[in-house]
Parts: C-alpha cells; sequence; structure tokens
C-alpha cells in the first residue's frame, strides 16, 4: 500500500453552483459540506491510507488557492501540475502518470475528484484497499457508486462477469439516462452510478492510452518531457495545447478488456446542482436547509444560504435561494440546473462579470473587494498577509490612495521605502513605479482609493514579482 500515489482533478470551472461558485473560485475550493473546503475534505479523506504526496491537477489560475488550501491543512504535495487550457480528464491523468514513471518507478495512482462528498470516508478507504490486488494484477478499476435513486444527472456502469475481491468487469459505460431508463437501471440491480474515480498503475494506463489513443499518449508524453518547474508549480510543455480532448471514459475505459469496477455505498455525491448540496445537509423539522443570516416563515423544503446579509423567505416550498454580495439565486429544486443558462447570459454580456469572479478576489499575497465604484473613481478593500507583498509594479491610467486601517505596511515607491502605520496614507501617482508589503504578523488591512481614466486590472506592468506573475 505504501506506493499508492494520489491524483487529484482540481480543475472545475465552477458554473453549477454558481452564484457561490465562479470561474475563478469553483466549488472544489469551497466549505459545503464542513469545516474543510471540497478539495481539502479529498485530502483528508486519505488518512488513514498509506500514501504519498499527492498529485494536484489544476488549472493555471487557480494554482495559489491549490497550494494556500493545501499549506492551511498541513498537506504536503509531491506536484501542482498546471494545465495551460482544459483537455478533460484522459489529458489530465496522462501528464501525472508520466511524471510518476518519470524516475523508473511505476506507482498505483488514486485518481480523485476534488469536488465529490463521500459521508462515509472509512468505507471508502476499505474499497481502495480491497480493490489493489485487482490493480496489482493489471486493472484499470473504476468505483460505481450502488444507486439510491433513479438519477438522470449520472452517467451509469453496466456490471458483467464477476471477478475476485468482490469486483465485477465493466460491461458497459451509460450516459446519463432519461428517467424511464433510470428507474429500469435501478429497478434491475446491475447498474452503478459513475462516479469517476479510479485506480490503476501508471505504466497500465499509459499502455492503454497508447493503444486506444496514440494521440493523447504522444502529445502528453511530449508536453511532460518538456515540463518545466516554476516556484511550487510543474508547467508541462506547449505541446500540451494541441491534444486532443476526451475524458479517460471514452479514451480508455469504454474500450479496454482490463476494466473492472467496485460497487460502492459510501454516502457519495458529485454536488452537481444545489439540490444536490439540500439532499446531503441537515435540515429542520420543515426540510430547510439554511446558511448564514436567515429568517423562515412558512417555509418548507427549502435550500436557503446567506453569504452577506438577512435573508428572510415567507410562503415558500421545494426553494433554493442563494445571495452572495453581488448576485442573488431564486429558482425551484427542480430548475436549479438550468443555472448554466444564468452563467452563459453573464459570459456572453460583455458588461458583466458576476460569471468570473467575486466581489472579494483572492491572490497569493491575500485578497481585495471592490467597496465602491463610478466613473473614474473606485474604492477597494485590501488585505495582505504576513510577510508577503504585492508586486513592484505601476500604472499607465490610475493614481491611488493608500489608507492603512489595521496593521503596517512597508511602502516602495520609486527609489523611496517608508513604513506606514495605522491612520496613515499616502499616495501613489501615475506612473510611479511602486510596491505594497507587509512586514509585520498581522494581517495588514488598508483602503485603495483609485482615481483615473481606466480602472481595469489589466492596467497594471509588473517589474517583479515573488510568485512568478507576469
Amino acid at each position: 500500500m505504501s506506493d499508492i500515489l494520489p491524483v487529484i482533478l482540481a480543475g472545475g470551472s465552477g458554473t453549477r453552483l454558481w452564484p457561490l461558485s465562479r470561474e475563478l473560485y469553483p466549488k472544489q475550493f469551497l466549505r459545503l459540506a464542513g469545516e474543510h473546503t471540497m478539495l481539502q475534505a479529498t485530502l483528508k479523506r486519505l488518512e488513514g491510507l498509506r500514501v504519498a504526496a499527492p498529485y494536484v491537477v489544476c488549472n493555471e489560475e487557480h494554482r495559489f488557492l491549490v497550494a494556500e488550501q493545501c499549506r492551511a491543512i498541513s498537506q504536503e504535495w509531491g506536484a501542482i501540475i498546471l494545465e495551460p487550457v482544459a483537455k478533460n480528464t484522459a489529458p489530465a491523468i496522462a501528464l501525472a502518470a508520466f511524471r510518476a514513471v518519470r524516475s523508473g518507478d511505476d506507482p498505483l495512482l488514486l485518481v480523485l475528484p476534488a469536488d465529490h462528498f463521500i459521508a462515509d470516508a472509512a468505507g471508502f478507504r476499505r474499497a481502495v484497499v480491497q480493490g489493489t490486488p485487482l490493480v496489482d494484477k493489471g486493472a484499470l478499476l473504476t468505483f460505481g457508486v450502488v444507486p439510491e435513486r433513479a438519477e438522470t444527472g449520472y452517467g451509469y456502469i453496466t456490471q458483467g462477469a464477476p471477478v475476485t475481491h468482490g469486483a465485477t468487469r465493466v460491461a458497459a459505460f451509460v450516459e446519463k439516462p432519461d428517467r424511464a431508463r433510470a428507474e429500469a437501471f435501478v429497478a434491475g440491480g446491475n447498474h452503478l452510478w459513475n462516479s469517476g474515480m479510479f485506480m490503476f498503475r501508471a505504466s497500465a494506463y499509459l499502455d492503454e492510452l497508447r493503444r486506444f489513443r496514440p494521440d493523447i499518449h504522444t502529445a502528453c508524453e511530449r508536453a511532460s518531457a518538456s515540463e518545466t518547474v516554476d516556484l511550487d508549480f510543474s508547467r508541462p510543455g506547449n505541446q500540451f495545447i494541441e491534444c486532443p480532448v476526451d475524458s479517460i471514459d471514452y479514451a480508455v475505459m469504454e474500450h479496454t478488456e482490463r476494466s473492472a469496477v467496485i460497487p460502492i455505498d459510501v454516502g457519495w455525491s458529485d454536488l452537481g446542482s444545489w439540490s444536490a448540496l439540500w439532499d446531503i445537509a441537515a435540515r429542520d423539522a420543515d426540510g430547510n436547509s439554511t446558511f448564514g443570516d436567515v429568517i423562515k416563515v412558512d417555509t418548507r423544503n427549502s435550500y436557503i444560504h446567506s453569504e452577506s446579509r438577512l435573508v428572510a423567505t415567507i410562503g415558500i416550498d421545494d426553494a433554493v435561494v442563494v445571495e452572495t454580495a453581488d448576485a442573488l439565486l431564486v429558482a425551484r429544486k427542480d430548475k436549479v440546473q438550468d443555472v448554466k443558462q444564468v452563467v452563459e447570459a453573464l459570459r456572453n454580456c460583455e458588461t458583466r462579470n458576476e460569471h468570473h469572479s467575486h466581489v472579494r478576489v483572492f491572490r497569493p499575497w491575500g485578497s481585495y473587494e471592490s467597496v465602491e465604484h463610478g466613473e473614474r473613481y473606485q474604492v477597494k478593500r485590501i488585505s495582505v498577509k504576513p510577510g508577503s507583498s504585492l508586486s513592484y509594479q505601476m500604472h499607465h491610467h490610475r493614481a491611488e490612495h493608500w489608507i492603512v486601517v489595521k496593521g503596517t505596511a512597508l511602502v516602495q515607491k520609486d527609489d523611496e521605502r517608508f513604513l506606514l502605520a495605522e491612520n496613515e496614507s499616502t499616495y501613489i501617482p501615475i506612473g510611479a513605479k511602486h510596491r505594497l508589503s507587509n512586514p509585520g504578523k498581522v494581517p495588514l488591512e488598508l483602503i485603495e482609493v483609485q482615481v483615473g481614466a481606466y480602472l481595469g486590472e489589466d492596467d497594471i506592468v509588473r517589474f517583479e514579482d515573488k510568485y512568478g506573475r507576469n
């Protein structure tokens, strides 16, 4: 068991749980079911197994979130592999597999999505141990969830002939069925939900990928061979951009004769909608699940989530209400899958940004939040972590005023360096090179007032950056 290498797929884009989930802050980085984020919960679920430091495969834009959330739970990583573009699961896993065999080893890869919920973590670990002998014999193993209901939102696995260790062959992968087929699957007892979790030797996966999708194999092999390391991150070569897009199911698992599936009943959900979150949440006597500042009157079987203000509901049933600082979603529980249409409408509107980021935007040095904006001005609340600093930069179109609210700021303005304490301020003219740092042991909080003809985030010219950003 000592050579299990977890591969965590954390490349989600954040649409199905809008408005809480955004492109820059998708659901794997949110606390949705407990004290930990979904990524952290996935990593914590491995405790009790003898595993190596995990690989995490993620989007370039999320790299600092991954590193910070791992550090927050004292989780070391073997690699954080950055996909320059999303290519689905088959190429993502291939990047991890090529990296894993580079030194001559052939570890057992345990491939896990970063954004799934499992109530019975011990049961999940038992299934991993149960499946290890099969993988040692060359199987490409997946875990199929015993269905609790006729679900049209999941793919299914048709079980074939029994093999050893409680597994069966995979007879077929079935796309998301209609209601009638889903009900027949559950009644027949021979179908499992497709969990998207896999286990196999790195070499076994690469052999089957070469056999069935040599184009993906070649592109990922070349990209992995030309990988560069940037700070804490591994960057595959540009050959990956030319790699075809495909899932592991389509590329390998549907074709290989080495596939097997172990049924699991561990309280699994992919948390793919707000109604799915209601399914796993604690509920009151009226069937309501609430988060934040909520008052309910004559409300039943609803999910109500408040982030920044009081939310009051009267006379609603089977509803989802989700409030954030810049958006409000109100939907019937059986219609929440259509939130993707809202996200698409926001994407197609050039003047809107609510699909992309929250009011509060996280950066490797801390975060900023837009408080007020108007013609030629914007007010931000900035928080800088102890020991962190923004890049050494300048702006062509805006000047900035900084007022320290808490902590101590170290300011570099052209050739001048000085400290600012609470209630002190400074002015950064247009074109001045500048840097803001926190030399203290407590977070630095300040108000920034921007004034100028253009206030976009792309008006930044970086001269030096400790986080390797351009």
